[in-house]
C-alpha cells in the first residue's frame, strides 16, 4: 500500500477555503482564519520512525517559491494533524513534533495570499515517511536545511495541491 494524504477540507486540485487564507494581520492583503487545514495520511511503509509535513507553493513570484508550513518529527504512531495544528498557540501539534521557520521568518502555518491578477497558486501539501525518529533541526532551521534533511532521510512521500488566487 503507498502513502497517501488527504484533507478533509480539500479535494486533490481543489481551491482552498478562506479558513485557510492569510489573515489581515499579515498585512498582505488577504483576510483569510489562516488556520492550517486538517490533514490525514496513511500506507506508511515499513522502517518509518517519524513524519514531516510541509506546504510549498512553487507559482510563488520569488524565484525559489514559498514555504507556507514545516513540521518535523512527528511521531510515527500519529496520522493525522487536526485544524489549525499550524498555529503554535494553540498546542494541537503531537508531542514531539516541531514546527520550523517558514518564509514568513517563522515557525508556524502562514496560509496563501498570492499577489493579486497573478492567476491561481498552488500550494502542494507533502507528507514525509522518515526513516529517523528525530531530524537534526531546531526551530530556527530554514525550510531548505529542513529539505536538505528530509532528501537523505525520506522513505516514501505523498502530496495533496490545493489552489487559490485572487
Amino acid at each position: 500500500m503507498a502513502l497517501t494524504l488527504s484533507s478533509s477540507s480539500f479535494k486533490d486540485g481543489g481551491t482552498l477555503a478562506m479558513d485557510h487564507i492569510l489573515s489581515a494581520d499579515y498585512g498582505f492583503g488577504c483576510g483569510g482564519g489562516n488556520k492550517s487545514p486538517p490533514l490525514s495520511w496513511s500506507g506508511a511503509p515499513v522502517g518509518t520512525k517519524s513524519f514531516a509535513v510541509h506546504c510549498f507553493d512553487p507559482d510563488a513570484p520569488t524565484g525559489s517559491g514559498f514555504w507556507h508550513w514545516v513540521v518535523v518529527n512527528i511521531p510515527a504512531d500519529v496520522s493525522e494533524l487536526k485544524l489549525d495544528a499550524g498555529n503554535p498557540a494553540a498546542s494541537l501539534l503531537p508531542k514531539g513534533a516541531l514546527q520550523t521557520r517558514t518564509d514568513f521568518g517563522k515557525p508556524g502555518y502562514g496560509g496563501p495570499c498570492p499577489p493579486e491578477g497573478h492567476g491561481p497558486h498552488r500550494y502542494v501539501f507533502t507528507v514525509f515517511a522518515v526513516k529517523e525518529a528525530s531530524l537534526p533541526v531546531a526551530a530556527d532551521t530554514s525550510a531548505a536545511i529542513v529539505g536538505f534533511q528530509l532528501h537523505f532521510n525520506t522513505l516514501e512521500k505523498a502530496t495533496l495541491t490545493g489552489t487559490f488566487q485572487r
